[in-house]
């Protein structure tokens, strides 16, 4: 009978329901598994809204397998009669492997199992990788696996964010990594940066402020650098987090 652990957490967001759920269990991220049972929604208007509810589950203890007693006397085996050929060892090339890819790609793929989801999961560095920072791309490519986005992106990012505090304290240093599911991140920002550029148009046209919907923090960053250099319009985020909105104005001459 399975009988670990589990909490039920109400909140904002998938990520704000994790980090209470760890703070009352008083465990880490890679202690527990979590469950999305509601993602919730922003009703009409504002009202009538329901917040985001998950289930975390304590995981269960390794098996111990206990050492042969050293007391206990096995019996002697009678040595074979006929001569075995033992097998010839054919030398392999040596592989190369990074570490740090190779244990991305173990944990996340140890989160997806953990998920009951089935998908092949490949981890490469980013271009901007240098000395004291790391970026690590993971690529989860499967079959059914919108369940992983959810709703604005916060399961995805939830699992993002458990799967980097566990490789970067596996690592002893701050890794970050950039988890994409059937390429949606690329996707989506390249949609956000064809509507940063629609919405700046409509604003040099109309000569009024334009405030687009709420976004995450990566998002807005998106909106911001398609923008930055822009010769008419300038933006800027407004309000409080989960409902942070980036601004597009005309700029002052």
């Amino acid at each position: 009978m399975d009988e670990r652990t589990t909490l039920e957490i109400i909140a904002p967001s998938v990520e704000e329901a994790l980090a209470q759920g760890l703070e009352q269990l008083k465990l880490t991220a890679d202690a527990v598994t979590f469950e999305v049972l509601d993602a919730g929604n922003k009703g009409f208007l504002g009202l009538g809204g329901r917040q985001v509810r998950i289930r975390l589950t304590v995981n269960a203890p390794a098996v111990t397998i206990s050492k042969p007693d050293p007391n206990v006397t096995l019996p002697k085996q009678k040595p074979e009669t006929e001569l075995v050929q033992e097998p010839q060892i054919i030398p392999q090339p040596e592989v190369e492997h990074d570490q740090l890819l190779d244990n991305v790609e173990e944990v996340v793929s140890k989160m997806l199992h953990l998920m009951r989801l089935q998908a092949q999961v490949s981890a490469h560095y980013a271009n901007d990788v240098c000395e004291d920072r790391k970026t690590v791309h993971v690529d989860i490519r499967g079959n059914d696996l919108g369940v992983l986005i959810g709703r604005r992106s916060e399961t995805l990012n939830a699992l993002q964010l458990i799967a980097s505090l566990i490789v970067s304290k596996a690592a002893d240093q701050w890794v970050q990594l950039i988890v994409d599911v059937e390429g949606y991140r690329t996707r989506r920002e390249h949609q956000l940066r064809q509507m940063a550029r629609r919405i700046a148009e409509q604003a040099i046209k109309t000569g009024k402020r334009q405030v687009l919907e709420p976004m995450t923090p990566n998002e807005r960053r998106i909106i911001h650098l398609e923008l930055r250099e822009h010769p008419d319009v300038e933006t800027e985020s407004i309000g409080e987090e989960p409902n942070r909105k980036v601004t597009i104005t005309l700029k002052h001459t």
